[in-house]
């Protein structure tokens, strides 16, 4: 009786196997298109943000702090909060939507 249930169990056809592998393959694609390829695009646009920091640019930090560029070195930057109030940041602390945000406004 075993045997007979394994022998069933073994003498699927082709296209069950084939139709397993498809869905997989359009699970892998769904994962990549809507979950992989926003976020690479997202820091991308980042990185591209903060390398192009200039004196001047008005930003918030990833904390809420808003401030003005005073001074940018390699990979800080000096934010000038208030008239004569500078505080120094690494530039990874600076949010890209919130800085879009404020220069919208």
């Amino acid at each position: 009786m075993i045997q007979f249930i394994l022998a069933q169990a073994t003498t699927g056809d082709d296209s069950a196997w084939m139709s397993q592998l498809l869905l997989f393959g359009g699970i892998i694609l769904v994962f990549y298109f809507f979950m992989i390829r926003p976020q690479q695009k997202k820091q991308k646009d980042q990185k591209k943000f903060i390398a192009e920091i200039k004196k001047g640019d008005a930003v918030v930090t990833i904390g809420g702090l808003h401030g003005k560029v005073y001074q940018v070195e390699d990979d800080k930057i000096i934010l000038e909060v208030d008239k004569g109030t500078k505080m120094i940041f690494e530039k990874s602390a600076v949010s890209l939507e919130q800085s879009k945000k404020l220069q919208e406004k």
